[in-house]
């Protein structure tokens, strides 16, 4: 499913789209039966239902070309809209079985597919003023690029998941051994290539040595190997980005830090070992760029108030996480970061689900929510019919004649 991803996340990803779709269609469900009420009050009949948007050009991402994706296409297609696809230009294989299931599924002009280079293709699509919606999972860079060229922009709906640079801080007072665990996986998991990463370390200076000695032994035990072999690390699907990850370490191992784990670098053309950096400041590109890979920046810090002004300045706000095991000290933390990002998690690392749980992000991370409940509104508009209550005849026989496909009480099951 992934591209080099391990197979056991892979195999993971397919059945967790599964029950995504599954739990999708049963959330449509419960918002059509609230809409078959007719409600009466003040003199006016009404009825409310979430209708399309329109047209959705969907531009799922690389890293997660099946899941990501469907957590776009299905709630958009359930709501009525019709939808242009533009894959992934990795991870473009796994559509070939799709292409025969959407034919079978859903009539002509539903499912639009299309292949191609985004900048190519992408731009063209939104100039025709046609697109109602943009579905996207990239960058803010792409998105703004696409949405300027949309001669009615204020007519285009956006639903973006974006780039991220979720931080971890790791108070005084903290477990250090389950930070570090967390800390490992939400760094490296998927080779750091999930805008759901923690990207950005800040360790107190009273435990900075004992997490920094545990960490860099934790990172240099991961093995990297063929996804086939359900290895933690694999190789990076873009040609360049071992070139990028070198990129970052240069740059901040010239403004002061180094490596500090001993298998750090390059393997192959495709393959780095993750480089661990310390000390990094906010002089050093890694400090404020997503990386999107495996490099890890460790930030030493003794006052939490520098900390939270750095996350503040951020341009990017999705998540963060908080290892302490004092509720005071949670209690705050908790109160400044609920401002900054939009899930806080306590004593693990970032993630997207459940899919039940709202996934959006503040700043430059996000526009519109993603959830097995938000999505179906991200995706449709409220929409109503009135009248006033001397049409009470004329609306019941409407109903009750079965004519209309929107005004009708019947009761999805």
């Amino acid at each position: 499913m992934g591209n080099r991803k391990k197979q056991k996340r892979s195999v993971q990803g397919f059945d967790r789209t599964v029950d995504y779709i599954y739990d999708t269609i049963e959330e449509y469900k419960e918002l059509q039966r609230r809409g078959s009420h007719v409600a009466s009050k003040d003199g006016v009949i009404s009825q409310i239902r979430r209708g399309p948007l329109g047209v959705v050009l969907c531009l799922g991402p690389y890293n997660y070309p099946l899941n990501e994706t469907f957590c776009l296409l299905i709630p958009s297609l359930i709501m009525g809209n019709t939808i242009v696809f533009k894959p992934a230009k990795y991870g473009v294989l796994l559509l070939t079985p799709l292409i025969d299931a959407f034919k079978e599924a859903f009539p002509p002009g539903a499912v639009n597919i299309v292949f191609g280079r985004g900048r190519t293709l992408a731009g063209p699509i939104m100039k025709t003023g046609d697109v109602d919606v943009l579905a996207l999972i990239g960058n803010s860079k792409s998105s703004n690029a696409l949405v300027a060229q949309h001669p009615k922009p204020n007519r285009l709906r956006q639903v973006l998941g974006l780039e991220a640079k979720n931080p971890a801080i790791v108070f005084d007072d903290a477990n250090v051994d389950k930070a570090v665990k967390e800390c490992v996986n939400g760094a490296l998991s998927y080779n750091g290539q999930r805008c759901t990463a923690l990207k950005l370390i800040f360790v107190h200076k009273s435990v900075s040595e004992e997490f920094r000695t545990k960490f860099t032994k934790a990172v240099d035990a991961l093995a990297l190997d063929h996804p086939a072999t359900n290895s933690t690390l694999t190789p990076l699907p873009e040609r360049n980005k071992v070139a990028q990850m070198e990129a970052y370490v240069d740059d901040a191992v010239a403004k002061g830090a180094a490596v500090i784990n001993q298998n750090a670098g390059r393997v192959s053309d495709t393959a780095f070992f993750p480089a661990v950096l310390y000390p990094v400041t906010d002089e050093m590109a890694i400090f404020h760029e997503e990386q999107f890979g495996p490099v890890v920046p460790i930030v030493e810090y003794e006052d939490l108030e520098e900390v939270m002004t750095s996350i503040a300045a951020s341009d990017c706000g999705q998540q963060c996480s908080l290892f302490s095991d004092n509720e005071l000290t949670i209690a705050y933390a908790v109160d400044n970061m609920v401002n900054q990002v939009c899930r806080v998690n306590i004593n693990a690392s970032c993630q997207r689900g459940p899919d039940y749980l709202p996934f959006t992000g503040r700043k430059d991370s996000a526009v519109a929510t993603l959830s097995v409940h938000d999505a179906l509104r991200s995706f449709s508009i409220r929409t109503l019919v009135a009248t006033g209550t001397d049409q009470k005849e004329l609306v019941g026989n409407v109903i009750s004649g079965g004519q209309s496909t929107w005004m009708t009480t019947d009761y999805l099951l």
